[in-house]
């Protein structure tokens, strides 16, 4: 993070307690006992502890500096004795009235000082798998969110993660309110606007699947003008937050600006041809899921909205890999394959998962699911329909996974993700397709986790 001392405690508008070396720090840190020499400490305050309490402990660590609230920046600069000179012998000391307020202005003038192309990426499913695939076919040196840094906190760490020769970065933006989405794009600045799609995902919290997407279309105030909002052909309710003068507009989709005109799956693979306002190209995905075309289609138009051409997209493809508990696929010894995807559930990617367990054309399919979160009053109907969707797409056995479960109306209700992992090492036959999944707070990782142990 090639930015002084003087600059730092600028963009975060700081209190300057101790000058430290001329050096420039090495990385931010959130966490004290992760914190080494070169780093800056950010002491943020948290639900049981504030981080500030810390701040003395990093700077004995070697740490390059700290910033925290007033009266823990001075505590950990009073631990320390002055030396002959009369300096403290120790790093930058910075205080700060809010701690993550100063490490987001500071991500932004990161951001700044990179210059580096923006794609900013949310939705309601899909973002983090957009996020993956653009990471890999966007050329250059490009930069991302790890696995789901992408808040108020993990978003500017990934910022000021991003190395000096960061050419594009792609920030994935998670949102569970109003406000929030414009809360991080101050901070990403994108050039281009993602927005995947707009689903009753935390309905509970917002109300209706129309102030959903307006806390989405938040993104878009952000973007510059003459920047590239990217959407699905169908936005529905988005659709009222498309209007604004000078916002180029790229459909994603049968129909739209990027999409599939020729699509052949083959073992492991998906050969597609993508129309684009550039021209036609051939992608080779090391993917099937017909999800994932969508997300890559999403993520290619993110490259259209920055410059880059198809055949450039083209090349990284083979190297798309997937953030952890997203559609991993295990291998389990007599033809049985475990899809893992617990990391989330929506109606929507509930949906979109059961779809791709039918296409594996195994003689027998198996869905283990625990409960969608966060779905309100109408929650009991969400879960039903997914049921209702499962029985469609021929799935041959349903577990539910707790009591908001029974409304898939399953072969077998169980109680937790470990009995469900031994009821199904005891029902699994030869050839068996198995998925799972469930929200975060399902902890349907355990039946992943378990379920080779058990067979």
């Amino acid at each position: 993070m090639k930015l002084t001392g003087a600059e730092i405690a600028a963009a975060t508008g700081a209190e300057v307690l101790v000058e430290g070396g001329a050096e420039p720090p090495r990385r931010a840190t959130i966490a004290s006992g992760q914190t080494g020499p070169g780093d800056l400490f950010f002491g943020l305050p948290g639900a049981n502890r504030d981080g500030g309490e810390f701040a003395a402990a990093a700077l004995e660590e070697g740490a390059w500096g700290v910033l925290a609230r007033p009266d823990h920046a001075r505590a950990a600069m009073l631990r320390f004795a002055a030396d002959s000179a009369g300096k403290l012998n120790i790093g930058w000391v910075l205080a700060a009235e809010e701690p993550l307020t100063a490490m987001q202005g500071l991500a932004r003038a990161w951001r700044r000082a990179l210059g580096a192309q923006v794609v900013g990426v949310t939705g309601s499913v899909g973002k983090t798998s957009v996020k993956d695939i653009a990471r890999a076919l966007l050329p250059g040196r490009v930069h991302a969110n790890r696995e789901n840094l992408n808040t108020e906190i993990g978003l500017p760490l990934t910022v000021l993660e991003a190395p000096d020769d960061t050419e594009r970065l792609v920030l994935e933006m998670a949102m569970r309110g109003s406000g929030q989405i414009a809360e991080l794009a101050a901070i990403a600045e994108p050039d281009v606007a993602v927005i995947t799609n707009v689903g009753p995902v935390h309905i509970e919290l917002l109300g209706s699947v129309a102030a959903i997407a307006a806390a989405k279309a938040e993104i878009l105030e952000a973007l510059p003008a003459g920047g590239t909002a990217v959407v699905p052909v169908d936005a529905g309710e988005l659709e009222a937050h498309l209007s604004r003068e000078g916002l180029q507009i790229l459909r994603i989709g049968p129909g739209g600006d990027v999409e599939a005109l020729e699509v052949r799956r083959l073992e492991g693979v998906t050969e597609a041809l993508v129309g684009t306002p550039g021209g036609s190209q051939l992608f080779h995905f090391p993917f099937t899921e017909a999800h994932n075309l969508t997300n890559a289609l999403a993520a290619i138009g993110a490259g259209i909205g920055l410059g880059v051409a198809p055949a450039e997209m083209a090349d990284g493809a083979a190297s798309i890999g997937f953030s952890s508990f997203r559609g991993e696929r295990v291998e389990l010894g007599d033809g049985i394959v475990l899809v893992n995807d617990c990391y989330n559930a929506n109606p929507v990617s509930m949906r979109a998962a059961l779809d791709h367990l039918a296409t594996l054309g195994a003689p027998r399919t198996v869905a283990v699911l625990g409960e969608m979160g966060e779905l309100g009053s109408d929650a009991p109907a969400y879960h039903r329909e997914v049921g209702e969707h499962a029985r469609a797409e021929g799935i041959d056995y349903l577990i539910g996974v707790g009591e908001p479960a029974r409304e898939y109306d399953p072969d077998e209700l169980v109680a937790d993700p470990g009995e469900a992992a031994e009821l199904l090492a005891a029902l699994l036959q030869p050839g068996d397709a198995i998925l799972v999944k469930g929200s975060r707070s399902a902890g349907m990782e355990t039946v992943a986790e378990l379920l080779p142990e058990l067979v």
